[in-house]
């Protein structure tokens, strides 16, 4: 059979050009559908956007879509297109918010919706197109229907070292686009699943059961060893969870003399509790951490149960400066803040003295406890406003003025002069281009109050 897997654009046009991550999880569904000896075409729209054009081309079975919850109605935009074309073709939806939320799939025009790993699922699906398997057998799927979705049994997560190595050379006309502020190329690797922390405003660990899923690091080392890009993202939920592992993977990194500029995510309390670990990462590569520090109040941090101090924040950030590793800090302003409270958020960031550092606004993900408190009184019920960057609970102030100091944020809380020296990474040209980008992004900021 012939599979075209499609990877939506985003639901904002200027995000793709601020950050451009592989379809890694595209890459593992296409691994594992030519095992069983089908034809597979991946196509990124985020950077050729001629979905017709290519569906009339391939005249694919299948057609498989993902994205997140921003991404529902697009996917559904998509679904109806390819059913235009041609209403024989096979609509299977997964990704993220497919997981945490299947039924609003529910639409006449998709034909499955997958829930949690897809690898196993999307060829058993496959396999009973085929006539070879009973779709009652086929766990971990709804099927939209009228009155209701269908549910089969839940299927559990599949140990991570039986999955195929993603086939990334299905993506080999993009893979020069895809980027994290200067780091490009940049390939990305997953090597663990879930999280050990229980965060309210994160699905992850829920996704997965609370488990923490490890790859051994054998099979890591050897993956890399297939990366051609010198830039390597370790899209996991939380890399640095196992430190033992990773320990390990570090050392076997060194042995088989791979040299990448590794980015990878980390938590406030595993860097002050490790530093050692992190010390020898820089040795083999690791130039940048993302760490969300999310907030300046350890009241706050309490009730999000993040389970790290405003105290440890400021001891992860000395160690890393130290070390030569750079901070992007991430944290997230809570729909509540005061104007003394935004205030407050960008003399916090100036006085950890860091070189990097992105806003976002605390959203009720679909999936999160987060999200169970606040759904009654959400503002709107809009997919493409869980951006991570709308306020989706009400403000406690106007909501243009809410957006006015979201600008003032950015636009404040790292000095020019701190941020240079990172900034002038992309290079003289990558620099303009930048800070015309950053321009336009804080108008779309400013202009946020009107998308409701």
């Amino acid at each position: 059979m012939k599979i075209l897997l499609i990877q939506p654009r985003s639901s904002s046009d200027l995000m793709d050009q601020i950050y451009l991550f592989e379809p890694l999880a595209l890459e593992y569904l296409a691994a594992g559908a030519q095992l069983d000896g089908h034809e597979v075409k991946i196509l990124d729209a985020r950077i050729d956007g001629d979905i017709d054009g290519a569906v009339r081309a391939f005249r694919p079975d299948v057609v498989g879509l993902t994205g997140f919850t921003s991404h529902v109605n697009i996917i559904k935009a998509i679904a109806s297109q390819v059913k235009e074309i041609d209403e024989e073709i096979t609509v299977i939806v997964g990704g993220h918010h497919a997981t945490v939320r299947p039924d609003d799939f529910n639409d006449q025009k998709i034909d499955f919706v997958v829930i949690g790993e897809g690898v196993f699922t999307l060829r058993e699906l496959l396999a009973v197109m085929e006539g070879r398997m009973q779709l009652r057998l086929v766990r971990g799927i709804a099927v939209p229907y009228p009155e209701g979705m269908l549910f089969t049994e839940p299927r559990a997560y599949t140990a991570l070292d039986e999955l195929p190595l993603p086939d990334r050379s299905l993506t080999a006309c993009y893979r020069r686009s895809y980027f994290s502020e200067w780091f490009k190329p940049l390939a990305s690797i997953r090597t663990s699943l879930g999280c050990t922390a229980r965060c309210n405003f994160c699905a992850l660990w829920n996704i997965t059961g609370g488990r923490y899923l490890r790859r051994d690091p054998e099979l890591v080392v050897a993956e890399l060893k297939g990366i051609a890009e010198e830039n390597v993202f370790f899209c996991d939920d939380e890399s640095m969870c196992d430190t033992q592992r990773m320990d390990r993977l570090a050392d076997l990194i060194a042995e088989a003399g791979i040299r990448k500029n590794f980015f990878l995510y980390a938590r406030v309390d595993t860097i002050i509790n490790h530093p050692e670990l992190f010390a020898k990462w820089r040795e083999i590569g690791l130039c940048q951490l993302f760490v969300g520090m999310e907030d300046f109040s350890d009241a706050r941090l309490k009730a999000m149960k993040k389970g790290v101090t405003v105290a440890q924040q400021q001891e992860a950030a000395r160690i890393l400066d130290q070390l030569g590793i750079m901070m992007y800090a991430s944290f997230m302003v809570d729909p509540d803040y005061s104007r003394e409270d935004f205030v407050s958020m960008r003399n916090y960031v100036r006085k950890l003295k860091l070189k990097y550092a992105t806003f976002t606004v605390m959203t009720p993900l679909p999936g999160t406890e987060l999200h169970e408190t606040v759904k009654e009184r959400l503002l709107s019920s809009k997919p493409e406003l869980y951006d991570m960057l709308h306020a989706l609970t009400p403000p406690r102030l106007p909501l243009q003025e809410f957006y006015r100091e979201m600008a003032k944020l950015y636009k404040g809380a790292v000095p020019v002069y701190r941020s240079l020296p990172a900034m002038l990474q992309f290079g003289l040209h990558g620099l303009f281009l930048r800070i015309k980008l950053f321009g336009e992004f804080l108008k779309r900021v400013e202009r946020f109050h009107l998308d409701y």
